[in-house]
Protein backbone atom coordinates (compact mmCIF):
# COMPACT_ATOMS: atom_id res chain seq x y z
CA UNK A 1 0.00 0.00 0.00
CA UNK A 2 1.14 3.80 -0.89
CA UNK A 3 0.36 6.37 2.16
CA UNK A 4 0.92 9.99 2.39
CA UNK A 5 2.00 11.29 6.04
CA UNK A 6 0.55 14.90 6.32
CA UNK A 7 1.53 16.76 9.63
CA UNK A 8 -1.82 18.42 10.56
CA UNK A 9 -1.64 22.16 10.38
CA UNK A 10 2.04 21.83 11.31
CA UNK A 11 2.97 25.27 11.76
CA UNK A 12 0.68 25.61 14.46
CA UNK A 13 1.73 22.31 15.93
CA UNK A 14 5.53 23.17 15.69
CA UNK A 15 4.82 26.22 17.92
CA UNK A 16 2.46 24.03 20.30
CA UNK A 17 5.57 21.56 21.35
CA UNK A 18 7.05 23.71 23.11
CA UNK A 19 3.91 25.77 24.27
CA UNK A 20 1.53 22.73 25.76
CA UNK A 21 -0.70 25.52 27.66
CA UNK A 22 -1.90 26.39 24.09
CA UNK A 23 -3.42 23.06 23.21
CA UNK A 24 -6.77 22.88 22.65
CA UNK A 25 -7.11 26.93 21.80
CA UNK A 26 -6.36 28.83 18.13
CA UNK A 27 -3.35 29.50 17.08
CA UNK A 28 -2.32 31.11 13.76
CA UNK A 29 0.83 31.72 12.16
CA UNK A 30 1.72 34.55 9.74
CA UNK A 31 3.78 35.15 6.71
CA UNK A 32 6.93 37.16 5.95
CA UNK A 33 6.68 40.40 7.58
CA UNK A 34 3.93 39.46 9.47
CA UNK A 35 2.00 40.07 6.75
CA UNK A 36 -1.03 37.29 6.14
CA UNK A 37 -2.20 34.13 7.71
CA UNK A 38 -0.54 30.84 6.47
CA UNK A 39 -1.46 28.55 9.15
CA UNK A 40 -4.30 27.75 11.71
CA UNK A 41 -5.30 25.12 14.29
CA UNK A 42 -8.31 23.65 14.26
CA UNK A 43 -9.92 26.05 16.95
CA UNK A 44 -8.90 29.11 14.77
CA UNK A 45 -10.95 27.13 11.75
CA UNK A 46 -13.50 27.19 14.07
CA UNK A 47 -13.67 30.92 14.81
CA UNK A 48 -13.93 31.63 11.08
CA UNK A 49 -10.44 33.05 10.28
CA UNK A 50 -9.61 32.43 6.79
CA UNK A 51 -5.80 31.78 5.11
CA UNK A 52 -5.05 34.51 3.68
CA UNK A 53 -6.37 37.27 5.70
CA UNK A 54 -4.27 40.20 6.45
CA UNK A 55 -3.40 39.83 9.77
CA UNK A 56 -3.51 43.63 10.22
CA UNK A 57 -7.17 43.62 9.90
CA UNK A 58 -7.86 41.13 12.51
CA UNK A 59 -5.18 42.00 15.26
CA UNK A 60 -8.84 43.34 17.18
CA UNK A 61 -10.65 39.92 16.60
CA UNK A 62 -7.83 38.01 17.49
CA UNK A 63 -7.10 40.07 20.51
CA UNK A 64 -11.28 39.90 21.19
CA UNK A 65 -10.92 35.70 20.46
CA UNK A 66 -8.11 34.75 22.46
CA UNK A 67 -6.19 33.70 19.32
CA UNK A 68 -2.55 33.17 19.71
CA UNK A 69 -0.45 34.67 16.82
CA UNK A 70 3.16 33.87 16.19
CA UNK A 71 5.55 34.83 13.73
CA UNK A 72 6.81 32.14 11.10
CA UNK A 73 9.75 30.61 12.56
CA UNK A 74 10.99 28.23 9.70
CA UNK A 75 14.01 27.59 11.25
CA UNK A 76 12.04 26.17 14.04
CA UNK A 77 9.76 24.11 11.34
CA UNK A 78 12.24 23.11 8.74
CA UNK A 79 13.75 20.95 12.48
CA UNK A 80 10.71 19.85 13.41
CA UNK A 81 10.15 18.41 9.91
CA UNK A 82 13.72 16.81 10.29
CA UNK A 83 12.93 15.39 13.28
CA UNK A 84 9.61 13.87 11.76
CA UNK A 85 11.09 12.63 8.62
CA UNK A 86 13.75 10.89 10.61
CA UNK A 87 10.99 9.16 13.00
CA UNK A 88 9.15 7.94 9.89
CA UNK A 89 12.38 6.38 7.83
CA UNK A 90 13.14 3.58 9.78
CA UNK A 91 9.91 2.34 10.30
CA UNK A 92 8.58 1.88 6.14
CA UNK A 93 9.88 0.34 3.43
CA UNK A 94 9.89 3.26 1.15
CA UNK A 95 10.06 6.95 1.60
CA UNK A 96 9.69 10.19 -0.49
CA UNK A 97 9.61 13.49 0.83
CA UNK A 98 7.13 15.85 -0.56
CA UNK A 99 7.09 18.82 1.28
CA UNK A 100 7.94 20.38 4.94
CA UNK A 101 5.15 18.88 6.28
CA UNK A 102 4.00 15.50 3.65
CA UNK A 103 5.86 12.69 2.72
CA UNK A 104 4.87 9.32 0.83
CA UNK A 105 5.60 6.11 2.07
CA UNK A 106 5.12 2.45 1.38
CA UNK A 107 3.74 -0.65 3.47
CA UNK A 108 4.52 -3.53 1.77
CA UNK A 109 2.17 -6.72 3.38
CA UNK A 110 -0.86 -7.17 4.95
CA UNK A 111 -0.75 -5.10 8.01
CA UNK A 112 -0.68 -2.03 6.19
CA UNK A 113 -3.09 -0.15 8.68
CA UNK A 114 -1.39 -1.51 11.59
CA UNK A 115 1.57 -0.14 10.98
CA UNK A 116 0.27 2.84 10.15
CA UNK A 117 -1.23 3.68 13.13
CA UNK A 118 1.43 2.35 15.34
CA UNK A 119 3.48 5.12 13.09
CA UNK A 120 1.29 7.66 14.02
CA UNK A 121 1.17 6.90 17.53
CA UNK A 122 5.50 6.61 17.53
CA UNK A 123 5.75 10.12 15.52
CA UNK A 124 3.39 12.12 18.11
CA UNK A 125 5.22 10.55 21.04
CA UNK A 126 8.67 11.18 19.38
CA UNK A 127 7.99 14.68 18.36
CA UNK A 128 4.75 15.74 19.44
CA UNK A 129 3.54 16.63 15.76
CA UNK A 130 0.13 14.79 15.26
CA UNK A 131 -0.23 13.51 11.58
CA UNK A 132 -2.49 12.14 9.53
CA UNK A 133 -2.22 9.09 7.61
CA UNK A 134 -4.01 8.02 4.37
CA UNK A 135 -3.76 4.34 2.62
CA UNK A 136 -4.34 3.76 -0.81
CA UNK A 137 -3.25 2.06 -4.36
CA UNK A 138 -1.32 4.97 -5.66
CA UNK A 139 -0.11 8.58 -4.62
CA UNK A 140 -3.69 10.50 -5.63
CA UNK A 141 -5.72 8.22 -3.73
CA UNK A 142 -3.58 8.07 -0.75
CA UNK A 143 -4.48 12.21 -0.62
CA UNK A 144 -7.61 11.55 -0.85
CA UNK A 145 -7.36 9.08 1.81
CA UNK A 146 -5.72 11.80 3.42
CA UNK A 147 -8.48 14.15 3.47
CA UNK A 148 -10.91 11.66 4.83
CA UNK A 149 -8.51 11.13 7.90
CA UNK A 150 -8.16 14.68 8.61
CA UNK A 151 -11.63 15.29 8.24
CA UNK A 152 -13.10 12.38 10.34
CA UNK A 153 -12.18 12.09 13.94
CA UNK A 154 -13.89 8.47 14.32
CA UNK A 155 -10.90 7.21 11.51
CA UNK A 156 -8.22 8.25 14.39
CA UNK A 157 -6.17 9.70 12.13
CA UNK A 158 -5.67 6.75 9.72
CA UNK A 159 -7.59 5.95 6.82
CA UNK A 160 -7.62 3.25 4.29
CA UNK A 161 -8.78 3.47 0.96
CA UNK A 162 -9.41 -0.23 0.19
CA UNK A 163 -12.88 -1.39 -0.91
CA UNK A 164 -14.90 -0.89 -4.18
CA UNK A 165 -17.51 0.60 -2.02
CA UNK A 166 -15.20 2.97 -0.10
CA UNK A 167 -13.36 3.94 -3.17
CA UNK A 168 -16.38 4.96 -5.08
CA UNK A 169 -18.22 6.94 -1.97
CA UNK A 170 -14.85 9.03 -1.17
CA UNK A 171 -14.43 9.89 -5.20
CA UNK A 172 -18.07 10.45 -5.99
CA UNK A 173 -17.41 13.06 -2.26
CA UNK A 174 -13.86 14.41 -3.58
CA UNK A 175 -14.56 17.70 -5.25
CA UNK A 176 -12.82 18.49 -8.73
CA UNK A 177 -11.11 21.24 -7.54
CA UNK A 178 -9.68 18.91 -4.24
CA UNK A 179 -7.68 16.26 -7.07
CA UNK A 180 -4.36 16.79 -6.27
CA UNK A 181 -2.64 17.76 -9.64
CA UNK A 182 -6.00 19.53 -11.16
CA UNK A 183 -5.35 23.15 -10.76
CA UNK A 184 -7.86 26.00 -11.55
CA UNK A 185 -7.60 26.58 -14.96
CA UNK A 186 -8.23 22.67 -15.50
CA UNK A 187 -11.12 22.29 -12.41
CA UNK A 188 -13.01 25.21 -14.59
CA UNK A 189 -12.47 23.58 -17.64
CA UNK A 190 -13.54 20.23 -16.59
CA UNK A 191 -16.65 21.39 -14.54
CA UNK A 192 -17.52 23.45 -17.73
CA UNK A 193 -18.01 19.99 -19.09
CA UNK A 194 -19.93 18.81 -15.93
CA UNK A 195 -17.19 16.51 -14.71
CA UNK A 196 -17.24 18.39 -11.04
CA UNK A 197 -16.04 15.14 -8.66
CA UNK A 198 -13.22 12.74 -8.54
CA UNK A 199 -15.64 10.24 -9.90
CA UNK A 200 -17.10 11.67 -13.05
CA UNK A 201 -12.80 11.98 -14.10
CA UNK A 202 -12.68 8.35 -13.64
CA UNK A 203 -15.79 7.40 -15.67
CA UNK A 204 -14.54 10.59 -18.45
CA UNK A 205 -13.54 9.17 -21.68
CA UNK A 206 -9.58 8.45 -21.57
CA UNK A 207 -9.13 9.80 -25.56
CA UNK A 208 -11.71 12.72 -24.15
CA UNK A 209 -9.37 13.22 -21.29
CA UNK A 210 -5.62 13.38 -23.37
CA UNK A 211 -7.07 15.80 -25.72
CA UNK A 212 -8.12 18.65 -22.96
CA UNK A 213 -5.68 17.39 -20.35
CA UNK A 214 -2.60 15.94 -21.80
CA UNK A 215 -0.78 13.23 -20.65
CA UNK A 216 -0.92 14.42 -16.88
CA UNK A 217 -4.51 14.38 -16.85
CA UNK A 218 -4.01 10.58 -18.49
CA UNK A 219 -1.83 9.84 -15.51
CA UNK A 220 -3.94 11.27 -13.22
CA UNK A 221 -7.33 9.52 -14.19
CA UNK A 222 -5.58 6.41 -14.40
CA UNK A 223 -4.19 6.96 -10.61
CA UNK A 224 -7.70 7.49 -9.32
CA UNK A 225 -8.53 4.70 -11.34
CA UNK A 226 -5.92 2.36 -9.07
CA UNK A 227 -3.13 1.96 -11.97
CA UNK A 228 0.36 3.39 -10.53
CA UNK A 229 1.70 5.93 -12.70
CA UNK A 230 4.02 7.75 -9.90
CA UNK A 231 5.67 5.69 -8.00
CA UNK A 232 7.09 6.35 -4.48
CA UNK A 233 10.98 7.55 -4.97
CA UNK A 234 14.09 7.39 -2.63
CA UNK A 235 15.57 9.34 -4.32
CA UNK A 236 14.49 13.05 -4.52
CA UNK A 237 14.45 14.61 -7.83
CA UNK A 238 17.70 17.66 -8.28
CA UNK A 239 16.41 20.71 -8.42
CA UNK A 240 16.41 23.16 -11.36
CA UNK A 241 16.30 26.54 -9.82
CA UNK A 242 17.05 27.99 -6.56
CA UNK A 243 15.52 31.04 -5.52
CA UNK A 244 15.95 33.59 -2.57
CA UNK A 245 13.44 36.52 -2.05
CA UNK A 246 12.45 38.19 0.78
CA UNK A 247 9.91 41.16 0.99
CA UNK A 248 11.88 44.07 3.23
CA UNK A 249 10.54 45.06 6.76
CA UNK A 250 10.96 48.14 5.94
CA UNK A 251 10.93 49.78 2.25
CA UNK A 252 14.77 50.15 1.28
CA UNK A 253 16.07 53.13 -1.07
CA UNK A 254 19.57 52.18 -0.93
CA UNK A 255 22.17 51.49 -2.79
CA UNK A 256 24.21 49.92 0.02
CA UNK A 257 21.38 48.19 1.97
CA UNK A 258 20.16 46.48 -1.61
CA UNK A 259 23.48 45.23 -1.44
CA UNK A 260 23.43 43.76 1.81
CA UNK A 261 20.25 41.89 0.80
CA UNK A 262 21.55 41.05 -2.54
CA UNK A 263 24.52 39.34 -1.13
CA UNK A 264 23.16 37.65 1.54
CA UNK A 265 20.45 36.07 -0.72
CA UNK A 266 22.78 34.95 -3.47
CA UNK A 267 24.80 33.29 -0.58
CA UNK A 268 22.19 31.42 0.92
CA UNK A 269 21.49 29.99 -2.49
CA UNK A 270 25.28 29.52 -2.83
CA UNK A 271 25.18 27.11 0.32
CA UNK A 272 22.48 25.35 -0.97
CA UNK A 273 24.08 24.30 -4.13
CA UNK A 274 26.98 23.46 -1.77
CA UNK A 275 24.41 21.30 0.00
CA UNK A 276 22.80 19.15 -2.75
CA UNK A 277 26.30 18.89 -4.35
CA UNK A 278 25.17 20.92 -7.57
CA UNK A 279 26.51 24.17 -9.84
CA UNK A 280 24.79 26.81 -11.71
CA UNK A 281 25.51 27.78 -14.88
CA UNK A 282 23.58 31.24 -14.48
CA UNK A 283 22.38 33.76 -11.72
CA UNK A 284 19.33 36.06 -11.72
CA UNK A 285 18.95 39.31 -9.36
CA UNK A 286 15.97 40.85 -9.24
CA UNK A 287 14.41 43.78 -7.38
CA UNK A 288 10.52 45.06 -7.07
CA UNK A 289 8.76 48.26 -5.40
CA UNK A 290 5.81 47.97 -3.60
CA UNK A 291 2.83 47.18 -5.97
CA UNK A 292 0.43 47.55 -3.02
CA UNK A 293 0.99 51.45 -3.46
CA UNK A 294 0.16 52.41 -6.34
CA UNK A 295 0.53 56.01 -6.03
CA UNK A 296 4.44 55.44 -5.05
CA UNK A 297 6.41 55.19 -8.26
CA UNK A 298 6.83 51.67 -9.50
CA UNK A 299 9.83 49.96 -10.94
CA UNK A 300 10.77 46.39 -11.62
CA UNK A 301 13.58 44.72 -12.83
CA UNK A 302 16.29 41.94 -13.57
CA UNK A 303 19.43 41.08 -15.11
CA UNK A 304 21.01 37.55 -15.74
CA UNK A 305 24.61 37.00 -15.78
CA UNK A 306 26.06 33.04 -17.02
CA UNK A 307 29.25 31.95 -15.42
CA UNK A 308 32.39 30.28 -18.27
CA UNK A 309 32.52 27.83 -15.75
CA UNK A 310 29.08 25.93 -13.61
CA UNK A 311 29.66 27.45 -10.08
CA UNK A 312 28.52 26.99 -6.02
CA UNK A 313 31.08 29.53 -5.09
CA UNK A 314 29.92 31.92 -2.69
CA UNK A 315 32.27 34.38 -3.75
CA UNK A 316 31.61 33.69 -7.62
CA UNK A 317 27.98 33.89 -7.12
CA UNK A 318 27.96 36.99 -4.72
CA UNK A 319 29.96 38.98 -7.29
CA UNK A 320 27.74 38.24 -10.10
CA UNK A 321 24.88 39.11 -7.79
CA UNK A 322 25.71 42.32 -7.26
CA UNK A 323 27.21 42.90 -10.53
CA UNK A 324 23.52 42.66 -11.63
CA UNK A 325 22.38 44.86 -9.10
CA UNK A 326 24.22 47.42 -9.63
CA UNK A 327 23.25 47.16 -13.60
CA UNK A 328 19.02 47.00 -12.74
CA UNK A 329 19.37 49.67 -9.84
CA UNK A 330 18.32 52.81 -9.88
CA UNK A 331 17.91 56.17 -7.63
CA UNK A 332 14.88 57.44 -6.46
CA UNK A 333 12.51 54.38 -5.78
CA UNK A 334 11.40 52.71 -2.74
CA UNK A 335 12.19 48.91 -3.06
CA UNK A 336 10.10 46.43 -1.33
CA UNK A 337 11.41 43.47 -2.29
CA UNK A 338 14.45 41.88 -3.93
CA UNK A 339 15.67 38.16 -4.79
CA UNK A 340 18.25 35.99 -6.50
CA UNK A 341 17.93 32.83 -8.65
CA UNK A 342 20.84 30.43 -9.52
CA UNK A 343 19.32 28.22 -12.83
CA UNK A 344 20.72 25.76 -15.54
CA UNK A 345 21.73 23.20 -12.12
CA UNK A 346 24.53 20.61 -12.73
CA UNK A 347 25.62 18.02 -10.94
CA UNK A 348 29.07 19.15 -9.22
CA UNK A 349 30.58 16.38 -10.43
CA UNK A 350 29.74 16.67 -13.95
CA UNK A 351 31.25 20.29 -14.66
CA UNK A 352 34.04 20.78 -16.77
CA UNK A 353 36.30 23.36 -16.61
CA UNK A 354 36.77 26.49 -19.20
CA UNK A 355 40.18 26.59 -21.13
CA UNK A 356 40.81 30.31 -19.97
CA UNK A 357 39.45 29.44 -16.33
CA UNK A 358 42.11 31.69 -13.61
CA UNK A 359 40.35 30.37 -10.45
CA UNK A 360 42.01 28.08 -8.46
CA UNK A 361 38.86 25.48 -8.05
CA UNK A 362 40.77 22.85 -5.87
CA UNK A 363 41.36 26.04 -3.46
CA UNK A 364 38.04 27.63 -3.63
CA UNK A 365 36.96 24.60 -2.90
CA UNK A 366 38.54 24.21 0.32
CA UNK A 367 37.56 27.21 0.84
CA UNK A 368 33.95 27.05 0.79
CA UNK A 369 34.17 23.75 2.77
CA UNK A 370 35.70 25.35 5.52
CA UNK A 371 33.30 27.91 5.76
CA UNK A 372 30.11 25.83 5.66
CA UNK A 373 32.18 23.38 8.30
CA UNK A 374 32.46 26.77 10.54
CA UNK A 375 28.84 27.28 9.64
CA UNK A 376 27.20 24.54 10.87
CA UNK A 377 28.84 24.05 14.28
CA UNK A 378 28.64 27.46 15.05
CA UNK A 379 25.53 29.09 13.73
CA UNK A 380 24.20 30.55 10.15
CA UNK A 381 26.19 32.96 8.92
CA UNK A 382 28.89 33.31 11.37
CA UNK A 383 31.43 33.42 8.65
CA UNK A 384 29.90 35.64 5.75
CA UNK A 385 31.24 38.16 3.11
CA UNK A 386 31.58 41.96 4.34
CA UNK A 387 28.74 42.88 1.71
CA UNK A 388 26.02 40.60 4.10
CA UNK A 389 26.77 43.46 6.35
CA UNK A 390 25.66 43.50 10.20
CA UNK A 391 23.03 46.11 10.52
CA UNK A 392 20.24 44.46 8.53
CA UNK A 393 17.51 46.84 8.68
CA UNK A 394 15.98 45.44 5.42
CA UNK A 395 15.62 42.32 7.40
CA UNK A 396 11.89 41.02 7.87
CA UNK A 397 9.53 42.13 10.64
CA UNK A 398 9.35 39.58 13.05
CA UNK A 399 7.90 41.14 15.90
CA UNK A 400 6.44 37.78 17.04
CA UNK A 401 8.41 35.82 16.34
CA UNK A 402 8.93 32.33 19.08
CA UNK A 403 12.40 31.07 20.23
CA UNK A 404 14.47 28.53 17.93
CA UNK A 405 13.67 25.90 20.63
CA UNK A 406 15.57 23.40 18.55
CA UNK A 407 18.46 25.26 17.18
CA UNK A 408 19.56 27.98 19.26
CA UNK A 409 21.89 27.08 22.49
CA UNK A 410 20.77 30.64 24.12
CA UNK A 411 17.11 29.39 23.17
CA UNK A 412 16.69 25.43 24.43
CA UNK A 413 13.98 24.96 26.90
CA UNK A 414 15.30 24.71 30.78
CA UNK A 415 14.32 22.20 33.42
CA UNK A 416 14.20 23.58 37.13
CA UNK A 417 14.64 20.87 39.33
Amino acid sequence: MIALVDCNNFFASCERVFRPNLISKPVVVLSNNDGCVIARSNEAKSLGVKMGAPAFKSERFFARNGVHVFSSNFALYGDMSKRVMDTIRPEVDEMEVYSIDEAFLVFEGPAAEERARALREKVERWTGIPVSIGLAQTKTLAKVATRIAKKMPEMNGVFTLSSSCDLERALHRCKIEDVWGIGNRSSSKLKSYGITTALKLTLADPAWVRRNLSITGTRLQKELQSTICSPVNDASPRKQSIRTARSFGSEVQSLHALNESVGTFAANCASKLRKEGSCCISITTFVMTNPFKPQAPQYNASRTIKFEVPTNDTLEIVASAIQALKFIYRDGFSYKKAGVLVSAITPSSEVQLGLFDVVDRSKRTSLMTSIDTINTKLGHDKVRLAVQGFDRKWRLRQERLSPCYTTRFTDFLTVKV
